[in-house]
């Protein structure tokens, strides 16, 4: 049995060290949001982190896979949690960050009989929503009800920290992915086979600002790739980057939409060439131990 504070010393206590980077009255505001988050591969870091930072109070989480073991190389998992599904996973997590949290879990992902409800109505609403599934007919459907209900949405590529915001609150008539999809609707990606589904993603992320690995990794899914490559790294700097964002919007910052590449490739670049390593110094022998003085008794 754990006994913990009530719930408002408890946030109070828990979040102290955020201040005051976030004031008082600004994490008592962001506690009070909602914020849903579809895909929990890299979906569930940025889930971790946005509850870890205090940036949401109530969460609705979506995905319908289960844990695998290659999902280990970036998801905060154990072997002992192998088949267990995806948003229970996640949802545990962040109870164990904050057990005063509201959470709902849809176990089957979203889809058309549960993407109007995911969005939420009225005083459910959601206040941001995360989008980070690879399926094109989610990631459309989850954007039109999302304008439609006026809901900004973010998106984290794990690929060169591209970071994409869409301010659906601010422009309810903003085209779906920039503009980038046209007037492709849920409807239009509804039956993709996998080819014409990597086409659509390729074109949502624009296919020429991703890094060579990727490119070339994309050509193989489905061939000698069971899916896209991703790195713990990336994920972890997604993660960031979602929250950091979130959290900003929901205070009411005036981010606007658009796409940002926070490309650590460029911002750390490797020397060209890389110089010479230089020969570590010989080793020196060690001084011989000197005896420990003895003391002399004091008499018996």
């Amino acid at each position: 049995m754990v006994h913990l504070l009530p719930e408002a010393d408890f946030r109070l206590v828990r979040t102290d060290r955020n201040r005051d980077k976030i004031t008082r009255e600004q994490q008592q505001h962001l506690l009070r949001r909602r914020v849903g988050v579809i895909g929990l591969s890299v979906g569930s870091s940025a889930a971790l982190t946005c509850a870890m930072e205090g940036v949401g109070g109530a969460f609705r989480l979506a995905d319908f896979d289960r844990l695998g073991l290659s999902n280990l190389n970036r998801l905060r998992a154990g072997v002992h949690e192998l088949g267990l599904e995806k948003s229970v996973l996640c949802a545990r997590r962040m109870y164990e960050l904050d057990p005063y949290l509201d959470i709902e879990i849809h176990r089957g992902g979203v889809t058309e009989e549960t993407v109007e409800d995911f969005v939420g109505d009225g005083d459910r609403t959601l206040d941001l929503l995360v989008e980070e599934c690879d399926t094109p007919w989610v990631k459309v459907a989850a954007r039109e009800h999302a304008r439609r209900r006026r809901v900004p949405v973010l998106m984290d590529t794990n690929d060169r920290g591209l970071l994409d915001i869409e301010r659906f609150d601010l422009e309810p008539d903003r085209p779906l992915f920039h503009g980038r999809t046209g007037a492709t609707t849920a409807a239009d990606v509804r039956d993709l086979d996998r080819d014409a589904a990597i086409r659509f993603l390729l074109t949502v992320v624009d296919e020429r600002r991703l890094s060579p690995a990727m490119t070339d990794a994309l050509t193989r899914v489905g061939r000698t790739l069971s899916s896209w490559p991703q790195l713990a790294s990336g994920v972890m700097l997604g993660a960031a980057l979602v929250t950091d964002t979130a959290r900003r919007i929901l205070l009411g910052e005036a981010l606007p939409s658009g796409r940002h590449s926070i490309d650590l490739d460029a911002l750390v670049p490797a020397s060209q060439p890389l110089p010479a390593a230089q020969p570590l110094p010989a080793a020196q022998p060690l001084p011989a131990p000197q005896p420990l003085p003895v003391p002399h008794g004091a008499g018996r």
